[in-house]
């Protein structure tokens, strides 16, 4: 069974806190509100790990928890590099050799999920009574967790007596073969009930469990173990609403451990299934430990408790154990109880921990599963108590043998990637813009993804957190406010340059690698920052993350054994700079009432000045970024401050320029980074080809400059 840190050989490192800035009066035009106590911005301290705390906040309204269900299921869907979801090919299912059993069946099954790539399991179900007339029965798809061999699992002896001697199983067979003995009792309640196998465990060989999908190019795509354990059993339930004898509108998921974490995934995006058991893995504590539980974005912000929640208001039941999960009761069922009261029918959600027992999903678990499944998909309420049952042997219970050899059209890990990647991107060249319509789907597929990468869009608006005495400096008025979102707990220091006699509603967000100092020479205001005030323009010049004196000098430590540990539970370097653009942005919009807002980049931070402005959009006049030669594609090190998990799966910097329509864009030194016919697409799609100017050239600032004022 799994461990609490199974497969997590390198522990995630921390960031050195940073030191709080000096807070003043602002004496300033813009007149801002007093400051609010500046605390230590929480990105600069210790990352998020799986290992953590994650409450769940129950929403105010049905309204709040549809916006935020949306979004989270958005986020869900993209992490998993669901989004948008691949095309459903053939499913080519078979399924042989039939062993009876007393009043069921067992049988052996497999098909394809995507070409190259198989899903093996049993099929358990009911015997029908002699005579009686074809019927459809309510369905139960079982992923079964971690344990070793998985499908195959049996007990040692050694075990079996401990599990007697505790209360946990009745029956020896129960307890030698607790997975088997779920299937086989649901089976005779009147369920058919798919068994599957895990990537790399029982009958699925092609690919080792944990290897394959852990570099950064496969950060890159979006493709991930859990992405792809998520994808068989989407199409697992796209097999079990094939079988004639499924009735599809009663469909029920339930596995533990690492079974537990497939089924609230499963049932987090997609509606088909009706009530769900996931078992000993939904709580405030450990998120789990493997990588197949695991992938960029999951859980930014978020966590198991509401992962769970995204299946409200339908049947959703879970057991807790002597594990991560004991607390489960009084932290995280409460708030769940409370959001299907909110939702209208606080009884579609139980939970029981049995603290006495250890990890598991023995048969006191079990039995309060059965009554739970034939509550909700049979309306037959009661306690219903396991049977004793004749297990098969597991060698009896693999799926290839002699007349059903292994296919040989599988793919290994790399081979299978390849394939993945060159249907992702079919995928994305139908969605490159012809016309208006083409462009706003463009703009909802693409637009929802970097949102997701990013972890934020536009704030609605902007506050200081603390700021300076205005003073007057190589002739102009200059300022060091620092602020932050509303609500929100970031803290963003800028340099701020204007004429006390301008017209205030012009802004120049001004994106530079020396941040806040970029705007002076030692005391000489730079000449396009002078030119720029002379033209009436206020420039704020922030520190973005990692970038000028805003962060500590160690970047984020990203996981050594897989980056999915760390961009899992914490956004990267890059998506925290373009989150602190923005906040300029709103910033500039806000507090200083502006109506024109430039938006210009330089060296590294060009590339973070396209993305800020691809979900600013029209509230962003201008954009001119210096890309830097910058491609995501040329990435190899996860741990690179400029990786942004997703990137290429989604078409990279072009797509992101591409969202800029219409514009006015420009963007040098790219030399072939920016251009290409996705970005040119979009503009024309927007009727705006003559706002994209593109060139190979670095332009100096003056010319930038000329370029924003002309």
């Amino acid at each position: 069974m799994m461990t609490r840190r199974d497969a997590l050989a390198v522990p995630l490192a921390t960031i050195i806190p940073a030191g709080v800035h000096t807070r003043a009066v602002v004496a300033d035009d813009a007149k801002p509100p007093a400051p609010r106590p500046l605390s230590v911005d929480p990105r600069l301290g210790a990352a998020k790990t799986l290992d953590g705390y994650f409450p769940f906040a129950v929403p105010e309204s049905k309204e709040a928890w549809a916006v935020r269900r949306k979004q989270l299921r958005e986020q869900v869907l993209v992490a998993t590099g669901l989004w948008p979801l691949p095309e459903k090919t053939p499913l080519d299912a078979v399924v042989h050799g039939k062993i009876a059993r007393d009043g069921y069946t067992v049988e052996k099954a497999y098909f394809a999920s995507m070409p190259g790539h198989y899903v093996t399991g049993n099929l358990y179900r009911p015997t029908p009574a002699v005579g009686a007339k074809p019927a459809k029965f309510p369905a139960i798809l079982s992923p079964h967790g971690h344990w070793a061999n998985g499908r195959f699992y049996a007990a040692s002896d050694k075990e079996v007596e401990a599990q007697l001697k505790m209360g946990a199983e009745q029956t020896r067979e129960g307890a030698k073969y607790p997975l088997q003995a779920r299937c086989a009792m649901l089976a005779r309640l009147g369920f058919v009930v798919f068994h599957y196998d895990m990537v790399g465990y029982a009958d699925s060989k092609a690919i080792p469990h944990r290897e394959g999908f852990k570099d950064a190019e496969a950060e890159l795509r979006s493709q991930s173990f859990l992405g792809l354990q998520t994808w068989n059993s989407v199409r697992a339930l796209d097999f079990l609403e094939s079988l004639p004898d499924v009735d599809a509108t009663r469909i029920g998921v339930t596995g533990a451990s690492g079974g537990g974490t497939q089924t609230f995934v499963l049932c987090g995006i997609d509606d088909r299934p009706s009530a769900a058991f996931p078992a000993v893995m939904v709580s405030t504590a450990m998120q789990g430990g493997c990588v197949c539980e695991n992938c960029s974005y999951l859980r930014v912000n978020t966590g198991n408790i509401e992962l769970a929640a995204l299946f409200a208001p339908k049947p959703l039941a879970m057991s807790g154990a002597n594990d991560w999960t004991k607390e489960i009761m009084t932290k995280g069922f409460p708030e769940l109880r409370a959001l299907y009261k909110l939702l209208g029918d606080d009884f579609n959600v139980v939970a029981k921990a049995w603290v006495e027992f250890p990890h598991n999903y023995n048969q006191v678990a079990r039995e309060f599963m059965y009554s739970w499944f034939a509550e909700h998909l049979q309306n037959s309420p009661g306690v219903v108590k396991e049977l004793p049952f004749k297990p098969v042997p597991p060698a009896e219970l693999s799926v290839f043998d002699d007349g059903h050899p292994r296919p040989a059209a599988e793919l290994p890990a790399d081979k299978l990637r390849e394939a993945m990647t060159k249907a992702a991107d079919a995928q994305m060249a139908k969605l490159v813009p012809k016309d208006a319509a083409t462009l706003a789907e463009f703009r909802r597929v693409v637009g929802t993804a970097l949102r997701v990468m990013v972890g934020s869009d536009l704030p609605a608006a902007a506050e200081y957190r603390a700021g300076s005495f205005t003073a007057d400096r190589d002739g102009v008025k200059w300022q060091r406010p620092v602020f932050g979102r509303v609500g929100g707990k970031d803290a963003v220091p800028a340099s701020r340059v204007f004429r006390q006699d301008a017209k205030p509603g012009k802004v120049v967000v001004w994106l530079h690698p020396k941040g806040k100092a970029s705007l002076f020479e030692g005391d000489t205001l730079v000449p396009a920052a002078r030119a720029l005030v002379a033209a009436g323009y206020a420039v704020v010049a922030p520190d973005l993350f990692g970038v000028g004196g805003q962060t500590p000098q160690t970047p984020l430590a990203v996981d050594k054994v897989y980056a999915g540990f760390t961009y899992g539970y914490n956004s990267s370097a890059l998506a925290n700079r373009v989150q602190d653009a923005l906040t300029a942005v709103g910033f500039a919009a806000s507090q200083l009432k502006a109506e024109t807002v430039y938006l210009v980049g330089s060296g590294e931070c060009g590339p973070v000045a396209v993305l800020a402005k691809a979900l600013a959009g029209d509230k962003v006049t201008k954009l001119a970024a210096d890309v830097n030669q910058f491609r995501f594609e040329a990435i190899k090190d996860a741990a690179d401050p400029m990786m942004l998990p997703g990137a290429a799966k989604f078409g990279g910097l072009p797509a992101f320029l591409a969202l800029c329509a219409p514009g006015p864009v420009l963007v040098h030194n790219h030399r072939g980074t920016a251009s290409g016919k996705l970005s040119k697409a979009a503009f024309d799609a927007a009727d705006a080809g003559d706002k994209l100017t593109r060139t190979d050239e670095k332009l100096d600032d003056a010319k930038v400059v000329e370029w924003l004022l002309k």
